[in-house]
């Protein structure tokens, strides 16, 4: 009878360990999932001297490169995705380089090669965030400028550059660093396109003047882990989840947080799956 007790005991225990075991790999899997397509149309003022026709942009962020979620195959499909999506302007929100979550890391060359493969009529513009700092990355913004354009990438900080009708702006990561918000509006302003503005995480959306401006980020990953019912708890935020994920509006100006690509910290995901967003801009 005893036998029977412990056998039985045993079993149970067995059960739980792969129930643990196949949620684990279930969470991991989600994180390695490819992105989900989101699409949103916004109208901005167009410059006299442009077309009147839509321009698309393709926003991709926090890509994170390490395993055991995101390898450079995996970056590999994603721009190829990107590219099939055919957007007239794709931008780049930081956080290249990844954790040590118990896979594959990379450096700064190899966070970034994927992108080289990125086709767009109106190219490729970027902007660093906390993780591409000096500290993670062991290089500087110099040396990261240099390796952008190396692969026909134009990296931002604090600038501004006019792509067909949009006059871009990017800010520096205002977790690291101190972004100057009249220097970019300024440029921008300069240039007289429609205002797209592209920084690292949400926290420079309270920053903006309140005008007709689309501003893109990352940095939230949408939570990662949402939970059931209570939904999103913990953003890296000095507003908490005001500003964790989709879509926002305040007055005129308007800011879409992506969940990004890769994964921070642990490995898995959890109602929070990574997204790409295609953005149509439409002239007012």
């Amino acid at each position: 009878m005893r036998f029977f007790r412990r056998r039985r005991w045993l079993t149970a225990l067995l059960i739980i360990l792969l129930a643990l075991s196949g949620g684990i790999a279930w969470l991991v899997a989600n994180a390695r999932a490819m992105p989900v397509v989101r699409r949103w149309d916004v109208s901005l003022p167009f410059p006299a001297d442009a077309p009147r026709r839509p321009v698309t942009i393709a926003l991709m962020t926090d890509s994170h490169l390490s395993g055991p979620d995101n390898s450079p195959e995996r970056m590999a499909r994603i721009v190829a995705q990107v590219n099939g999506l055919q957007p007239d302007l794709i931008v780049l929100g930081g956080d290249y380089i990844g954790d040590d979550k118990g896979g594959a890391t990379y450096g700064p060359v190899e966070s970034i090669a994927p992108f080289a493969a990125l086709r767009a009529p109106l190219g490729v513009v970027a902007v660093l965030g906390n993780h591409d700092a000096r500290k993670h990355a062991l290089i500087g913004r110099k040396q990261w400028h240099q390796l952008f354009a190396r692969i026909g990438i134009t990296l931002l900080d604090n600038q501004a550059v006019r792509r067909g009708p949009l006059a871009v702006g990017g800010l520096r990561d205002i977790y690291t660093g101190r972004p100057d918000i009249p220097k970019t509006l300024d440029a921008m302003r300069a240039m007289g396109g429609a205002p797209l503005m592209l920084a690292h995480g949400p926290d420079v959306f309270p920053l903006l003047p309140d005008e007709a401006m689309l501003t893109l980020v990352g940095h939230t990953h949408c939570g990662q882990v949402a939970l059931p019912f209570a939904g999103i708890v913990y953003v890296p935020s000095r507003y908490g989840t005001r500003y964790a994920c989709g879509l926002y509006r305040d007055g005129a100006k308007r800011m879409i947080v992506s969940a990004g690509l890769g994964t921070s910290g642990l490995p898995i995901r959890l109602l929070a799956p990574p997204d790409v967003w295609l953005i149509t801009i439409h002239p007012r």
